[in-house]
Parts: structure tokens; C-alpha cells; sequence
């Protein structure tokens, strides 16, 4: 089981999670061409991709959304809230869910689907599961809740969110209307905010820790892996920030690492 960032922050994101004989893509937050561009630098063919998954509709998760699904047919997931907001052309073939759905299974590939608190319609994260391995996935969200910290309890990959340092947020370019937006209940998580989610749950099987989303104009990344490292410094051979424009190579996952 493997995982890839093809980018991640407020221009533009989605990520790829391939395992067994299936491949999936978590949001589509870039147009078809650079989609493209940025699979073939991981050697990877769009037409290679069984399904697209959702997490909410803001442009920079669904920017290509449309135009890929009708260029290639895959099957597009998405929860009914998502749905109803969304405004990207005929889907030929859709999948919907609610956003307190079950498991479920695409291929190879079971899909846990969770809830988040976040300025969205219906916005969800997920859970990939392969064999003995789980990829979580957290970013949009904008407070920790019990739910969430149970969903990724465990995970043997984390890809969150440091979207903001409070400080730099708060003394920025941002208006105080979008100040009060980004850094709100239904916002996004900031540094100190990821930092104590990773304090609140197992990381005994965590073999990557991947910092994503992380503004250009409210954070640094020094300061995202200062915030995280001040809560576990033990972590740090494991972690990678991702970048907007780089995206990154393979997150190749070992068999639970307690065999």
C-alpha cells in the first residue's frame, strides 16, 4: 500500500493511495492538464484511476473534478451535501453517501468515511485500509472532535493539516472577516491545534507523518514542524512537509510494523 501528495494547500489539492490492483484519488483540486502533469512525474497514467473521492466542495478539492471524471468515466464518490453544493457539470457516474456512511469497499481499497467540522455543506476526511494498513487523512477541519481522534487512533500513515500559525494569522495580510473564518471552529486546524491532535492519539504504528495545507500567507513550514516536534519529538525521522507546487514521491507503507 502506498500513498503521494500531487499537491496541497489553498491553490490546489489531491492525493493518491494505490494498493492491491486498485488506485484511488482523494480530491481533484487541479485542472486536467496539470492533474496529468503531476501523475506522470509519479509515473502514473490518470486512466490508471478507478475512482475520485470527495471531501467537500471548495474549489481548490474539486477545480478539475468535472472535466476529469467525463474524460476518463471513473466513478466519483461524494457525500449528498457535497453534492447539492457543487457546481461542476454532469458526473456519468456518481456515488453518494452520507457522511456518517459505513465502510465500504472500492476495489482492493476499504473507504472509511468521517465527518469533520468545517464551513462546508456535508464535508467529510477518510481512512484508507489495505490488508493490515490504514492511511488516515485529515485536513479542512477546524476543531478536534471525539470522533475524529477515534477514526485516526492507530493509523499507520497521517497525512494533517497545519494550515496556520495563530500568530501569523492573526498579524497577517487576511481581513479580520476571513481571519475569523480560517482560524474558527469550521476553519482549518492550526499549528498548535494538529500539534495536540497527535498528542490525543496512538502513534505506535505510525510510519509516516505528513504535514500538508499549509498557507502561504498565515505559516511557515518551520514553524508547522516546530509546533509538531514540540509534542512529538520522536516522530521526526518520520515526518515530511508537503509543499503547493511540489507534491511528493511514494509513501510506500510496510506491513504492520509488529509482525
Amino acid at each position: 500500500m502506498r500513498f503521494a501528495s500531487l499537491g496541497s494547500g489553498s491553490r490546489g489539492n489531491a492525493t493518491l493511495i494505490q494498493a492491491g490492483s486498485t488506485c484511488l484519488l482523494l480530491d481533484c483540486g487541479f485542472s486536467v492538464r496539470e492533474l496529468e502533469k503531476r501523475c506522470e512525474r509519479l509515473q502514473l497514467d490518470t486512466g490508471q484511476i478507478d475512482a475520485v473521492l470527495v471531501t467537500h466542495e471548495h474549489a481548490d478539492h474539486v477545480k478539475g473534478l468535472g472535466a476529469l471524471a467525463r474524460k476518463c468515466g471513473m466513478t466519483v464518490w461524494m457525500t449528498h451535501g457535497t453534492w447539492r453544493n457543487l457546481r461542476c457539470g454532469d458526473i456519468p457516474d456518481l456515488q453518494l453517501f452520507g457522511s456518517h456512511t459505513s465502510d465500504f469497499a472500492i476495489g482492493d481499497i476499504r473507504v472509511t468515511p468521517y465527518p469533520v467540522p468545517h464551513d462546508a455543506r456535508e464535508p467529510v476526511q477518510y481512512t484508507f485500509s489495505f490488508q493490515q494498513n490504514t492511511i488516515g487523512i485529515l485536513t479542512d477541519a477546524g476543531s478536534i472532535t471525539p470522533h475524529l481522534v477515534a477514526t485516526l487512533d492507530g493509523v499507520d500513515a497521517l497525512m494533517v493539516e497545519c494550515n496556520h500559525d495563530m500568530d501569523m494569522l492573526r498579524n497577517g495580510p487576511y481581513p479580520p472577516r476571513l481571519q475569523a473564518r480560517v482560524g474558527g471552529d469550521y476553519g482549518h486546524l492550526s499549528n498548535q491545534q494538529a500539534a495536540q491532535l497527535l498528542s490525543m492519539i496512538d502513534l505506535s504504528l505510525l510510519q509516516y507523518l505528513v504535514i500538508g495545507h499549509i498557507s502561504e500567507k498565515n505559516n511557515t513550514p518551520e514553524l508547522a514542524l516546530g509546533a509538531v516536534l514540540e509534542h512529538a519529538s520522536d516522530l521526526e525521522n518520520r515526518i515530511t512537509m508537503l509543499k503547493q507546487d511540489g507534491g511528493s514521491g511514494w509513501f510506500q507503507l510496510e506491513t504492520s510494523m509488529t509482525d
